[in-house]
């Protein structure tokens, strides 16, 4: 598993960071993302690229993503 923290960062730059990461991820891993909100345009990206996603609220406001190739 590989892990992002773009927590804080101003937009565009977490939807870029996490889109370079899982160009660079390899088939079979997963990667971790921590974000201080929800990425909802993120998500219609993810679906449409192929990838599966599940979404934890933590408990100070942040959010953890962790993201694979949908099977």
């Amino acid at each position: 598993m590989q892990e992002l923290d773009v927590r804080g960062l101003p937009p565009p730059e977490p939807f870029i960071n996490i889109m370079g990461a899982l160009q660079a991820l390899p088939a079979e891993a997963t990667l971790l993302v921590r974000i201080h909100r929800q990425p909802f345009p993120l998500y219609d990206v993810l679906r449409d690229s192929g990838y599966a996603w599940q979404t934890t609220a933590l408990a100070d406001d942040d959010f953890e993503i962790l993201i694979s190739r949908a099977a």
